[in-house]
């Protein structure tokens, strides 16, 4: 329950218990004594629904530590401090619970079975002494009291690790851990434990206990949920990924070694950073971190879609350094983030050039764009050709279509002063298309509100950081989640939602899961592509 909203069988649940635990003043009937069975049995299945849901969180929380430890690997840890706590307090009470029906049934009671309690099978529903005698106690000195204790630090513990900034948060665990005594009732006062444990039968006591293992169940995903969203809400937000490579250099001599480093580098065209270039020096605070400076003389970059743009026509031949510092605004409000850079470049004599314009690999079934260039000689009088593939001209361009994966060579010959010579060969990797992203809504997965979710017709199949023009169709999908604690899905052999489908979407309540999985997708050479599943949670 996200800051205190219940679902609808929830509330029925909590009224329940309210009218039950109001008849307990009264000489009930033996009907009445079993309908706190019923009441009982709700709240356990509630509690139960909790520690599956809780489950998936802690596994989501597994696997963003394993995809990025760093950055998820501390929240893991409180995560599970937060299981660990929960799970002994849940004990605690079901321990007590047991005590309590073992001391008035025996030690053999067929009401317990596997460490469960089966209400139903309670002789002695109706028992007061048994209860108060161990939770209150002839001197106020029984169980309860300690177990009061126990909530309270339990309370205590998850309110110091969310922020005084997440009010509907905290509001909903002191709500649902409240241990304040009762208000005076003429003139008298009664503390916490004999308002919950004294002058009550005994199958009204484990009905209020179990309320209160399902409060700290429901503390817990509380707690969980607000854990989550604070792995990225202090992380910068990218919106576009581009391969990378950065070489030791971009002129090799013959028998040198040619090195380069390849990755994918993350930026945001939506934010427009500072890209000073110049000379800089470093500053170290008193906190012994490191700040950054520019000193002298120093340009900034135009910036496009995110990146600066530098422009340099250099005079002469050699070796050129250049760096500054990039300079972004911090997510968190606080002082701007600086990133010092160097970099240098090989000013040469002209030479043959070869490079993809997309991409750095060659794919099957597209036509991959590459300009090739010799410095000094006019397009028509160069002559390339390539293995494991086709190469044609397209005006002053060339489109490669490659056969197979592996490897391909294009080699170039020009003709300067009459004579066809030899300029070189350059090698590319063949690779297949990758797989599409499945997406529902432009996302793919995470928090979704019901309306927006319901509002889509079914499920695409997009290229993310794939700059060919190609399609993929959905061909297959399977929607599924849990209502009543077992599983239900619905195939559909389109990329649209079915009816069926849209139902069980329909129904979903607040933090339910719907998964869409076993996703197909077909693209343009023919094969059938697997896509990842979608996991939302409805807010």
């Amino acid at each position: 329950m996200g800051h205190g909203k219940e679902t609808p069988r929830q509330k029925m649940i909590g009224m329940m218990y309210l009218v039950l635990t109001a008849l307990l003043a009264l000489n009930v009937s033996r009907s009445v004594l079993d309908a706190f069975v019923i009441v009982d049995e709700g709240l356990t299945k509630t509690t139960e629904n909790f520690v599956l849901k809780n489950e998936s969180i802690y596994n989501d929380f597994e696997q963003a530590a394993a995809e990025n430890e760093a950055k998820a690997g501390h929240w893991l840890e409180i995560a599970n401090e937060v299981k660990e706590k929960s799970d002994a307090m849940v004990e605690r009470i079901q321990k007590l619970k047991i005590e309590i029906v073992e001391t008035s049934e025996g030690k053999e009671t067929e009401a317990i079975v596997d460490g469960e309690i089966h209400g139903m099978h309670i002789g002695g529903k109706d028992n007061t002494d048994v209860p108060a005698q161990i939770m209150v106690g002839d001197n106020n000195d029984g169980e309860g009291k300690a177990l009061k204790k126990e909530l309270e630090e339990y309370r205590e513990f998850l309110l110091s690790i969310v922020s005084p900034k997440a009010e509907g948060v905290r509001n909903s665990i002191e709500k649902g851990l409240d241990t304040s005594d009762p208000a005076k009732v003429e003139g008298k006062t009664e503390t916490w434990e004999s308002e919950h444990f004294e002058h009550l039968p005994l199958i009204g006591v484990i009905t209020i206990m179990s309320n209160l293992q399902g409060n700290v169940r429901n503390a817990e995903s509380e707690v969980l949920n607000y854990l989550y969203t604070q792995i990225d809400a202090g992380s910068f937000k990218f919106n576009k990924l581009q391969a990378t490579v950065i070489p030791n250099t971009n002129y090799v001599i013959r028998g040198n070694e040619y090195k380069a480093e390849v990755f994918v580098a993350a930026f945001d065209t939506t934010q427009q950073p500072a890209v000073l270039v110049g000379n800089y020096k470093e500053i170290i605070l008193e906190d012994g971190s490191i700040d950054y400076e520019m000193v002298g003389s120093y340009d900034s970059l135009p910036i496009v879609d995110g990146k600066g743009i530098l422009s340099i026509k250099p005079s002469s031949l050699g070796m050129r350094e250049w760096g500054g510092l990039i300079v972004l605004e911090s997510p968190t409000g606080g002082a701007p983030i600086k990133k010092a850079f160097e970099q240098q470049y090989q000013v040469a004599e002209p030479s043959m050039v070869v490079s993809p314009t997309k991409m750095n690999v060659f794919y099957l079934g597209v036509d991959n764009p590459v300009e090739i260039s010799v410095a000094g000689v006019p397009t028509d009088k160069i002559f390339p050709s390539i293995t494991n593939g086709q190469i044609r001209k397209v005006g002053n361009s060339y489109i490669v279509n490659p056969k197979r994966p592996g490897n391909s060579f294009v080699s170039v010959q020009a003709e300067i002063n009459g004579k066809r010579q030899n300029m070189g060969q350059m090698e590319f990797r063949v690779k297949v298309v990758p797989n599409p992203v499945a997406t529902v809504a432009g996302k793919k997965g995470g928090d979704i509100q019901k309306n927006i979710l319901l509002a889509q017709n079914g499920v695409l199949a997009e290229m993310e950081n794939f700059d060919f023009d190609l399609s993929f169709r959905v061909t297959r999908f399977v929607v599924s989640t849990t209502v009543g604690g077992f599983v239900r899905e619905y195939v559909s052999k389109s990329n649209r939602f079915s009816g069926d489908q849209m139902q069980l979407m329909q129904n979903a309540t607040r933090n339910q899961r719907i998964y869409i999985q076993d996703i197909q997708a077909v693209g343009p050479d023919g094969t059938t592509r697997d896509l990842p599943t979608i996991a939302f949670r409805i807010i």
